[in-house]
């Protein structure tokens, strides 16, 4: 018997998933979950009792891929399989590297599920050896895109920080230096420096490639 941990925050999809995998033969639900928050809890519950985890990649307080560790804590031999409804390169090779054993696209029809999840059990690879490959090489792409925008952001003054969260509250020049008591020039010197340091050629632009790596909070 294969059991299963079906982790995704949209009930109208999950529900009727585990209805029907409760009725495979060798299938059983476990247990499911809406968020990171609930499958943990779920997985500190069952002690173990997992086989594998249908996890969704996308839920609100994080990726479903930050489950594995916790999967492979309570079952060394627990295995994550990805449904997901953004089918992206990019997603998809942080799945495979964060440790998941197969991705499927949500359209997927529950045959192609249900074969996935045997297939997983029994010991079988859903990725060609070959895309598994061109994974790991865009997961070192994201990782070296990753560590250069990290080092862009660390050459910035705690000033440009600040200033850069001010842009992020959607003030403009005059309210920045009315903000920070300090000139609207020395605002526009300011901005011309992150530009320059973030290589990037707007306001917009930085904002955007802030937001992405942490360095600052829209609103």
């Amino acid at each position: 018997m294969i059991r299963l941990l079906l982790v995704d925050d949209h009930p109208s999809s999950r529900t009727p998933l585990a209805m029907v995998l409760d009725r495979e033969p060798d299938m059983r639900v476990v247990a499911q979950a809406g968020s990171l928050a609930e499958a943990r809890e779920a997985i500190e519950l069952l002690d173990g009792e997992v086989d594998l985890a249908l996890l969704d990649l996308h839920l609100p307080d994080g990726m479903g891929t930050d489950l594995i560790g916790d999967l492979r804590v309570a079952n060394p031999y627990a295995l994550a399989l990805v449904l997901t409804a953004f089918y992206e390169r990019e997603s998809i090779a942080n799945a495979v590297e964060a440790g998941a054993a197969g991705v499927l696209d949500k359209t997927a029809d529950i045959g192609e599920i249900t074969d996935g999840i045997r297939r997983l059990a029994s010991g079988e690879q859903l990725i060609p050896p070959e895309e598994v490959l061109e994974m790991v090489r865009v997961a070192v792409r994201l990782r070296e895109r990753e560590r250069d925008a990290k080092l862009a952001l660390g050459r910035l003054t705690s000033r440009e920080l600040e200033i850069l969260q001010q842009l992020a509250r959607g003030l403009n020049d005059k309210e920045i230096a009315q903000e920070l008591h300090i000139g609207r020039g020395t605002v526009r010197t300011h901005v011309e420096h992150i530009l320059s340091k973030l290589e990037v050629a707007s306001r917009l632009q930085a904002l955007v490639f802030a937001t992405r790596h942490g360095a600052v909070k829209l609103g």
